[in-house]
């Protein structure tokens, strides 16, 4: 088998170039529309004390050495959203960053561990708002490439059309036949019902791994096919940042935005209960102990200014993906100026 060239080969770069000048268009058009809707960019501190608190995401640790040659670990952050919640605790109001984010151990034609992600909050407004900038964002990115839709390997969504808003209980009885009310907390009853549709299960899992098990394969796929799909209502326990729908406390404000069976975004109504944060984070960091032998800190500076953060909806966008399936690349590397290893 022969290897491929490097991606700073003189062919290699000259076929990703299209791309990454398409990536340009869409940051600058994207940078501008925030500043039109009064928002102000940031640029979070990519070196944290916590990388995030979520069980299965790992971040790179690091030493930070002081002047007495004394050490303490730090992390790059996976996430700029601790910073800027702090931010918004600080006065501010609406905020975006282009963040440089950092995943250990993801890789593949939709995942990198070095990364874009484009955060933005709107402190005092709800979670559709940021929902409706999702939506217009991806219209922007494809009017910048002249492109006639998003694509993925074989798959089209045309963000102009009118987007779908579909529940995760009705997404689970649409996608994967499964009620998933009756399962809720009850990790024999949605093992059941995902063996039942021949989506494996093993004795170890709790009820986040069957739920993200069917949500991957049976759902994901079928979601953002002709249009954009925006995933919300999510159970309270896959929600580790939001807060509880008014309504029905056993979901929570989160949304997912989907486009050729691709998560672009995850967006919330912000949580600011410190106290019930503070025991989402333990909880997940218990799952974490159980399932890798490792937990991390929590940033109790996080924890000390959600008391002071007003009400607000953020998201969380992978830019590099909307950049890929926007300009119609082959793989996220495409639209990477310099690729990680």
């Amino acid at each position: 088998m022969v290897n491929p060239a490097p991606w700073w080969s003189k062919d290699s770069h000259a076929d990703r170039r299209p791309f990454l000048e398409g990536r340009g268009r869409i940051r600058d058009a994207a940078r501008a529309w925030f500043r039109l809707q009064g928002f102000t960019e940031v640029e979070c501190g990519a070196l944290q004390v916590s990388p995030g608190n979520e069980a299965h995401l790992h971040g790179f640790r690091t030493d930070w050495v002081g002047e007495n040659r004394s050490t303490r670990p730090l992390y790059l952050h996976t996430s700029p959203e601790f910073a800027a919640k702090k931010l918004l605790a600080a006065g501010e109001t609406r905020i975006f960053d282009y963040a440089r984010v950092y995943r250990n151990g993801e890789a593949g034609p939709l995942h990198s561990s070095e990364f874009t992600m484009l955060e933005w909050y709107r402190a005092g407004e709800p979670y559709q708002a940021v929902m409706a900038d999702c939506i217009e964002l991806c219209r922007l990115a494809l009017n910048e490439t002249g492109r006639e839709g998003l694509e993925w390997r074989g798959q089209a969504c045309d963000p102009n059309r009118q987007p779908e808003y579909l529940t995760v209980v009705e997404a689970f009885a649409r996608h994967a036949e499964i009620d998933l009310e009756p399962t809720l907390g009850s990790v024999k009853a949605l093992a059941r019902a995902a063996q039942a549709i021949g989506v494996r299960t093993a004795a170890e899992d709790n009820w986040s791994d069957i739920f993200s098990r069917v949500l991957v394969e049976r759902v994901e796929p079928k979601l953002g096919r002709g249009w954009l799909t925006l995933l919300c209502e999510y159970p309270l326990e896959e929600a580790a940042l939001a807060r509880p729908l008014a309504h029905d406390p056993r979901y929570a404000e989160r949304f997912e935005l989907y486009a050729c069976g691709v998560e672009l975004a995850n967006g919330f109504g912000e949580l600011t209960d410190a106290t019930e944060q503070r025991r989402r984070f333990e909880a997940e960091m218990d799952v974490k102990q159980a399932a890798y032998g490792e937990r991390y800190p929590l940033d109790e500076e996080f924890l000390a200014a959600l008391t002071h953060m007003p009400p607000a909806s953020g998201v969380a966008l992978g830019f590099d993906r909307l950049v890929t399936l926007a300009t119609g690349a082959r793989r996220i590397a495409d639209v990477l100026w310099t690729p990680p290893v």
